[in-house]
């Protein structure tokens, strides 16, 4: 990214920034959300998983100001969802967004583990564009 960890931090900690994230070939309502980044701050979203939306409950259980934070769900389509958000700097005032997801379908994953792939690269590359283009605009 074209710009300091710290700034690239500041930039997803903003207001507005999740909802700027979400891409349009997988939207998201947010329902409730309570906090920031902050260990204990809570995001209830409704997705569309096939025909029906889903409620998705998940809340942040770790955080390094400038450097990361994590959220975890503790109800929704995955057996397992943790979100490891990290912000390394690399010199000349960049720095690297590094996502790190840990998930378990349900089922054991028999159902839908290719789309998912899929789903989660195209998403977490749409992110990082949007990311990318709005620090290099500012």
């Amino acid at each position: 990214m074209p710009v300091p960890a710290e700034e690239l931090f500041a930039w997803h900690a903003r207001e507005g920034a999740f909802e700027r994230l979400n891409p349009p070939f997988a939207p998201v309502e947010i329902e409730e959300r309570s906090g920031g980044l902050e260990v204990g701050a809570r995001t209830v979203i409704r997705l569309p998983v096939g025909p029906v939306k889903q409620r998705w409950v998940a809340e942040h259980t770790a955080y390094e100001p400038g450097r990361m934070f994590r959220d975890e769900q503790t109800s929704g389509p995955f057996a397992k969802w943790v979100h490891t958000h990290r912000f390394e700097p690399r010199g000349d005032g960049e720095s690297e967004l590094i996502d790190t997801v840990e998930y378990a379908l349900p089922l054991g994953g028999f159902v839908g583990n290719a789309f998912t792939e899929r789903t989660l690269e195209q998403m977490f590359n749409y992110r990082h564009a949007v990311t990318h283009a709005d620090l290099s605009r500012h």
